[in-house]
């Protein structure tokens, strides 16, 4: 016997435009029906907005826990569930360059995690180890390495048995014809870590790349002469970008030259690129042998290398609002929508249409986290 239950909003967004007076429908957790027609219904919210669950695809630790330091089922379940309860409601755990073996830890868990339908659990996020060690950042140079023809076989098999599956690369550690060869495998090839010129990016985004990791982070600059990894990233219509809007990765100047010239399709999105601190009160820890400092919004090593960030995606939202002076819309679709699309599952997550599955935030008009609704039904930690 199906469940229905009625939500009105005086304030509603869908994942592409707010809706005044908004009334949706949902049954047996996902949207049957989404209009402005207001009235009563069984969930009433006269204050603040309704949006849909953030989608975060940078996502490498929550609530104590960081994949690289066990990446188990338990794990991934334990990060989802923090950052559910930061407004995240699907997300990548992300693993950062590790050895082979926690490379294939990582994927048995995340294909676990499918099977058991973990909440919050949206695919699972690569970054590395086929990284150049000129822009490490943070990674350990000692594990960064070119792509093997076992390590192609792996990630292909892989994204057979994951709903998705996103790979970090450098363009000068692999070849061209094993980019194609994951882009055709259905993995989401993104570009990072990386001292490649616009040209190899350009290719790299002709070959199948389709996004570009924490743009202007531990990649080659916007030169005048050679355009680098920023530029080719806003120059190519055909890539994404994830951007860490914390004031501390990217300058607002730098954000607003990005959204002002970044060419379509392609969008800038928003990732928080969390570490095990997220949602909880913990004021260091280690990634491997090397011990992560948080001070004042900054998570850093010891010699003051960023190391992640400590963000969430409502956070974010909120810092382009306020600071970068974007329009509310445009920041909420760049935390919502436009990520969902960078993975293919547009109606899927981040956003309130018909038949997407109702997963849902109440935000008050300062950005507070009211509440998370998932699959229609009130989310109790």
């Amino acid at each position: 016997m199906s469940e229905t239950t009625t939500l009105t909003a005086r304030h509603l967004f869908d994942g592409e435009e707010f809706i005044d007076n908004a009334r949706l429908v949902m049954r047996d957790g996902v949207v049957a029906e989404v209009g402005s027609s207001g009235g009563n219904g069984d969930l009433r919210f006269d204050t603040g907005m309704i949006v849909p669950g953030f989608v975060d695809l940078q996502v490498n630790g929550g609530g104590g826990y960081l994949l690289n330091d066990a990446p188990t089922l338990e794990t991934i379940r334990e990060i989802c569930a923090a950052h559910i309860r930061l407004g995240s409601t699907s997300i990548l755990p992300t693993l950062i360059t590790d050895s082979a073996e926690k490379v294939r830890a990582a994927l048995e868990a995340a294909v676990a995690a499918q099977r058991a339908n973990v909440p919050g659990f949206f695919g699972l996020h690569l970054e590395g180890p086929h990284l150049a060690k000129t822009r490490k950042g943070a990674h350990y140079p000692g594990l960064m390495r070119e792509m093997t023809a076992d390590d192609l076989d792996l990630l292909v098999s892989a994204a057979s048995e994951l709903p998705r599956l996103m790979v970090t690369l450098a363009p000068e550690m692999v070849s061209n014809d094993q980019i194609a060869t994951l882009a055709e495998a259905g993995i989401v090839v993104s570009l990072g870590h990386s001292d490649c010129a616009a040209s190899a990016a350009l290719a790299a985004a002709d070959a199948g790349a389709s996004c570009v990791t924490h743009l202007f982070n531990a990649m080659s600059p916007l030169n005048h002469r050679e355009p680098g990894l920023v530029g080719a990233a806003l120059e190519s219509g055909k890539l994404d970008a994830g951007l860490i809007a914390d004031g501390f990765h990217v300058d607002p100047i730098a954000i607003r030259i990005a959204l002002a010239s970044k060419r379509g399709p392609g969008r800038i999105f928003l990732v928080s690129d969390a570490m095990s601190v997220a949602g909880s009160e913990l004021t260091s820890f280690t990634l491997g042998s090397r011990k992560i400092l948080r001070h004042e919004g900054r998570l850093t090593l010891e010699d003051g290398t960023l190391a992640g960030a400590d963000l969430d995606i409502r956070t974010a939202v909120a810092f382009m609002v306020e600071t970068v002076g974007l329009e509310l819309a445009e920041a909420l679709r760049m935390a919502t929508s436009y990520p969902a699309s960078t993975m293919r599952a547009a109606g899927r997550a981040g956003s309130l249409k018909l038949g997407a599955p109702a997963n849902f935030l109440h935000l008050s008009e300062d950005f507070d986290l009211e509440g998370v609704w998932l699959n229609g039904s009130a989310y109790a930690a």
